[in-house]
């Protein structure tokens, strides 16, 4: 039962997330492709990674990577920006174009966690809240992002 009602809440998440993406995808003429904005989506949660990083989460080969990341970048939803402390280095940042078209699970996200604030007494959401700590922070070692883009 609990692993029908967790794959049922994830599939409901997965599926707005995608029926978002088509929707922009379509109002704006398809200026990125669908794998193109799950690169972005990767690239802002990870939190500022350098082509490598990025190659390494998406296991492809560094080129395969940078041809993506170049794609995104002349499109205008990412951005390089050079390592304050290694010069050589460059981190990828997601503009404010990412943020006006697709930072498509935030609201939702908004709007659910109101919705659940709402239904919810102050002692069930202190659990609740406890129960996705332990979850994010314990039980799913296999997607390594880091915690600060997490949180917010």
């Amino acid at each position: 039962m609990l692993v029908q009602k967790f794959s049922d809440v994830y599939m409901k998440f997965k599926m707005h997330f995608y029926q978002e993406v088509f929707n922009q995808i379509s109002a704006r003429e398809a200026s990125l492709s669908t794998v193109e904005v799950f690169c972005v989506e990767i690239i802002h949660a990870l939190g500022r990674p350098s082509v490598n990083e990025f190659a390494n989460f998406i296991h492809v080969s560094s080129p395969n990577a940078a041809y993506k990341v170049n794609s995104l970048i002349q499109k205008g939803y990412i951005k390089k920006v050079q390592s304050e402390t290694d010069k050589r280095e460059f981190h990828l940042e997601v503009t404010d174009k990412y943020y006006k078209y697709f930072n498509l699970s935030q609201s939702y996200i908004d709007e659910i966690i109101h919705r659940v604030e709402n239904r919810f007494s102050k002692e069930e959401l202190e659990v609740f809240d406890r129960v996705l700590d332990v979850t994010l922070n314990e039980l799913m070692p296999e997607v390594d992002i880091p915690s600060t883009k997490l949180a917010k």
